[in-house]
């Protein structure tokens, strides 16, 4: 079986590759295909694989190209985790952002926006290509802002396009560890929209155990999200909404966190992985031992600001060990073995949530087999959360029309609407801010 990796020369490769390494039953991934437009990443990650696989004697074989129509041929899983702009990029919406006063984080707000508008032509010139070349492939999508580059690509994909996030796993996990239960045996009542959803229950043995979290103050303080959003917030919500939502929860807060902070996420990210591909320029370097070593540094400084601007301490050990690699392997297995599993995916709303249209991408759990992803019925979302997610897919779908049509008009409308820019005029000046910086927006007029 054979899969390629778009965004090959990214620093999170090694992980997919890892968790590959773990598979030795039939229909497993024989062939690696890591397709990047710099060379020189690719280099640079083709060597820290080689040196996972070392002793491994199954390891699927690797080849490197930057000819995307070669890389998608003959593909049977096409992993998208592309960064449109590089981190260069995201630095820029960050900036540019802050400067007027508002949120510049690559998949929430103003950032979200911008990285959006460059990012769904790129994406859509892909799903066009898969669908001509590689017609019975299936599209896992890892590229942020995820929910909207999804739903850009099931445009031209159908159900055959899935995006993927860690970021849901990761707070079912925490919360099936802190009430003393095992995460692979918790059914988690998840829904939302990428890093825009709220766990409203966690079943174990068939029994929903959140209310017990929610009613124990120690309890429910004693974990990330207790620590992030504070005790009485989650139990005023009844639910635990997921992390992102503490740039709406606390904007405030936050923005001024970043603006006080020394870097951006995205220019510290970018100076980081500057060194690392600057050391794999030295043939003798330890490829792995370099690369374990920037990423540690990079999980443990996530989402720094918002646990600064909470109290909330450093991260958990526990938590630094990623997990979206996780969810892209089992969802591989799932539909190219049938091995029936539940996963929380985004895809096509169909009649899932009423508020929204079938078409709407959506985070929910879903059901997987060899057919696909099928999103399991879920109960409405409570109205302060129904507001949210309706305004902020409104603005994906701004967005998406502004990325067909090539409108800056719809573009400032798509800023302007969005629940964290609060005014008509900061939009403007987002549009000609971004614009200013980035090539990738020279379509708009």
């Amino acid at each position: 079986m054979r899969l390629t990796i778009l965004g090959g020369g990214g620093f999170r490769v090694p992980l997919v590759y890892g968790a590959l390494l773990t598979d030795h039953a039939e229909g497993r991934v024989t062939d690696v295909v890591l397709h990047d437009l710099d060379a020189g990443r690719l280099d640079a990650v083709a060597r820290v694989l080689a040196e996972q696989a070392a002793g491994v004697p199954d390891a699927p074989a690797v080849t490197t190209t930057t000819d995307l129509d070669e890389a998608l041929r003959g593909a049977d899983f096409v992993f998208s985790a592309i960064r449109v702009g590089g981190l260069e990029g995201r630095a820029n919406d960050e900036r540019v952002a802050l400067a007027e006063g508002v949120l510049g984080q690559e998949t929430v707000g103003a950032g979200g926006i911008a990285y959006g508008l460059r990012t769904v032509p790129v994406a859509v010139d892909i799903a066009r290509r898969v669908a001509r070349l590689a017609p019975d492939a299936w599209v896992i999508n890892f590229t942020n802002p995820a929910g909207l580059v999804t739903e850009a690509m099931s445009r031209h994909l159908g159900d055959r396009v899935i995006g993927i996030c860690d970021s849901p796993v990761g707070l079912g996990r925490r919360i099936a560890r802190v009430l003393g239960g095992d995460p692979k045996q918790a059914w988690i009542d998840y829904v939302g929209l990428n890093h825009l959803g709220w766990v409203r229950g966690l079943h174990i043995a068939g029994r929903d155990e959140l209310p017990r979290l929610l009613a124990d103050p120690d309890l429910l303080g004693s974990f990330e999200e207790g620590k992030l959003f504070g005790v009485d917030w989650l139990q005023s919500l009844g639910a635990i909404p997921n992390e992102y939502l503490h740039y709406y929860y606390f904007n405030r807060e936050a923005v001024r966190a970043y603006q006080q902070a020394e870097k951006t996420r995205g220019a510290f990210l970018r100076d980081q992985q500057e060194r690392f591909y600057e050391e794999m320029r030295d043939p003798g370097a330890r490829a792995l031992t370099a690369w374990d070593r920037t990423r540690a540094e990079r999980e443990a400084t996530y989402m720094a600001e918002n646990r600064e601007s909470a109290g909330a301490g450093e991260r958990d050990a526990d938590d630094l060990s990623g997990g979206y690699e996780k969810v892209a392997l089992a969802l591989m297995r799932a539909i190219a073995r049938d091995e029936r599993t539940t996963l929380i995916l985004n895809v096509r709303n169909r009649t899932t949530l009423s508020v929204l249209d079938t078409e709407a991408v959506i985070e929910v759990p879903c059901l997987v087999d060899a057919g696909g992803a099928h999103p399991v019925t879920v109960a409405p979302l409570p109205d302060h959360a129904t507001g949210l997610v309706c305004a902020v897919k409104a603005v994906e779908r701004e967005v998406l029309a502004a990325a067909e049509s090539g409108s800056r008009t719809t573009a400032v409308k798509a800023f302007a609407l969005h629940p964290l820019v609060d005014s008509v005029n900061v939009a403007r000046r987002l549009v000609e801010g971004y614009t200013a910086v980035h090539p990738g927006l020279s379509y708009l007029k």
